[in-house]
């Protein structure tokens, strides 16, 4: 298949994700989430939908999250959009030049991404961020399509442990090492998967994850993918 190939299944892809209704708890959760709403956010109406994946086609960066946030990309629609880890993340790939601004406030704010692609393993936002292995394993068909249609990856950024365990499983990195920040698996000779520390709020505001620790790992990316 064609590069046209490819990006035409990335967009059935999307399409197929925002439709979906496999989980009856998620469906159920996103819903009562866009319903009752975060004070801040009362008088705004919230996507409250599955969130595909976002980016560049072409990207040689994928980045894997776990979920989308609940007033996040949940109300947004897109993912880390609209909430402090997205802020976190966008603004990190602004100033290593995968982005064409810092931040992403929401679907038609003119965000653009360069050699990135961003995705997640499940594509509803879960009570307690904690879908349950049903619910993974019937979202996991839609983050294999998607890797399967991104032809041109060299790295997989794995945010947090789940991130990781995500995509080794889907690489075929067993056994695995154990998560760190800053851990470095090949997945084959053309492919590496690199570890950070989730972009969570909770992460970044203890200074767990800071900037300059990010924007070494974004380096690194990039300096794997040969951009």
């Amino acid at each position: 298949p064609s590069d046209v190939d490819h990006v035409l299944e990335l967009e059935t892809i999307k399409k197929e994700v925002i439709s979906c209704r496999a989980c009856p708890r998620l469906v159920a959760w996103r819903e009562k989430v866009s319903e009752e709403k975060r004070a801040a956010y009362k008088d705004q109406k919230y996507w409250g939908l599955p969130v595909p994946g976002f980016g560049d086609p072409k990207a040689r960066i994928l980045i894997v999250g776990l979920a989308p946030g609940a007033h996040g990309a949940n109300r947004t629609g897109r993912v880390f959009t609209g909430d402090r880890s997205g802020d976190f993340l966008y603004s990190a790939l602004h100033r290593s030049g995968l982005a064409n601004q810092p931040e992403s406030v929401h679907l038609k704010d003119g965000l653009k991404l360069e050699n990135v692609f961003i995705t997640s393993p499940v594509k509803c936002v879960p009570p307690a961020n904690k879908p349950n292995q049903k619910e993974r394993s019937k979202c996991r068909p839609f983050f294999e399509r998607e890797i399967a249609n991104l032809k041109n990856i060299k790295v997989v950024v794995a945010l947090g442990q789940i991130g990781y365990m995500s995509a080794a499983v889907e690489f075929g990195l067993n056994p695995k090492p154990k998560f760190s920040h800053g851990l470095e698996v090949a997945i084959d000779s053309n492919r590496k998967l690199l570890c950070s520390y989730h972009v969570s709020q909770q992460n970044t505001f203890t200074g767990r994850l800071t900037e300059s620790m990010f924007d070494k790992v974004i380096t690194r990316a990039k300096i794997i993918a040969g951009d």
